[in-house]
């Protein structure tokens, strides 16, 4: 038998969830929050400062193939050469920090611009959020299948010989073959004359016609007028062979200097204040792609390693060629001003 005590406290609870259960009862139905939408939630457009038909080029078409495949939505490039750069990242900047507009740039975007140009209009760091490598892949030293040139030695003995003749072009002011142009300049104490180009296209054609002595070319860029016969690799410029082209001499092998670093990286970049889920989101979905073996012979046969990052390995490799070519621009006395 109850103790009155007991039965007080009983009755209180009983009243009380009457009470909860009324007052649920009465309040106003309300429609639940709807989850957040899933990105992408329209076409996604990726600016990229390099011309139709170039290494970089071909790369992004093969991986954003597969992302419009994997997001059903559509991912198109939106070439914008010219200005080192400059005219893609600053358009880049001022796109809406949703995810569906992205910067495809590389080294020299990113990591030299800075230490070349003193009014930059863009800030690597402080406009662009990482978000993953695409590929890494070495440059070589071309020269017009005509040429006499076979060699590095033959190069830099002809370049001794006649000061402000011997001509090296490049695809842009601050690109990897103008500073590999000036460093190869001071480790020879030779003096040549730099000559900038619009697109890579233009430099490589110049150089298989003989209007300019050499440059660095990538496969990726300059492969069909190799493979043509149309130009002549005499050097790879790294420390080791490449893997994609083995019988081709590194410049020291060659007869040259060490030290020329002709190696560079592409990737994607997305506009400060896009949210950390959709730079994720868009890391983990080129992860992917570029992991599948179909993608990655792709990318080999466009003489391209496939390569991607995390978001924190791509801002550490920014800094760390940021700091390397910085103090490659002040030994040289490189500049675009």
């Amino acid at each position: 038998m109850f103790k009155p005590r007991s039965r007080a406290l009983i009755a209180a609870a009983f009243f009380a969830s009457f009470c909860l259960a009324s007052a649920h009862a009465q309040a106003p139905l309300t429609a639940a929050a709807p989850p957040p939408a899933t990105f992408p939630t329209q076409t996604v457009r990726i600016i990229a400062p390099f011309s139709p038909g170039s290494g970089p080029d071909t790369a992004m078409r093969i991986v954003a193939d597969e992302l419009a495949k994997q997001w059903k939505q559509a991912v198109i490039i939106d070439n914008r050469t010219g200005a080192s750069g400059i005219i893609a990242a600053t358009a880049a900047k001022a796109a809406a920090p949703t995810g569906h507009e992205l910067l495809l740039a590389d080294v020299g975007h990113m990591s030299v611009n800075p230490s070349m140009f003193k009014n930059l209009s863009y800030d690597p760091k402080a406009d662009f959020l990482p978000v993953s490598t695409i590929f890494t892949t070495a440059f070589f030293v071309a020269v017009s299948s005509q040429s006499k040139i076979q060699s590095m030695k033959e190069l830099i003995a002809q370049a001794a010989a006649n000061p402000d003749k011997v001509s090296y072009g490049s695809f842009a002011v601050g690109s990897i073959g103008h500073l590999g142009g000036a460093q190869l300049e001071a480790a020879t104490g030779t003096k040549m004359v730099h000559v900038a180009f619009k697109e890579a296209s233009q430099l490589y054609t110049s150089i298989a016609a003989a209007d300019v002595t050499w440059g660095l070319a990538s496969i990726g860029s300059a492969g069909a007028l190799y493979k043509a016969d149309k130009l002549r690799f005499i050097a790879v410029a790294d420390s080791v062979r490449s893997p994609i082209l083995p019988a081709v001499p590194t410049i020291r092998e060659s007869g040259g200097p060490d030290g020329i670093n002709g190696k560079t990286w592409v990737a994607l970049f997305a506009p400060k204040g896009t949210p950390t889920a959709v730079t994720e989101r868009i890391q983990r979905s080129v992860a992917a792609i570029l992991r599948q073996p179909e993608v990655m012979e792709k990318f080999r046969a466009a003489g391209l390693l496939a390569s991607s990052s995390t978001q924190a390995e791509l801002a550490t490799l920014v800094e760390r060629d940021a700091g390397y070519y910085g103090a490659l621009v002040k030994r040289t006395g490189a500049s675009a001003n």
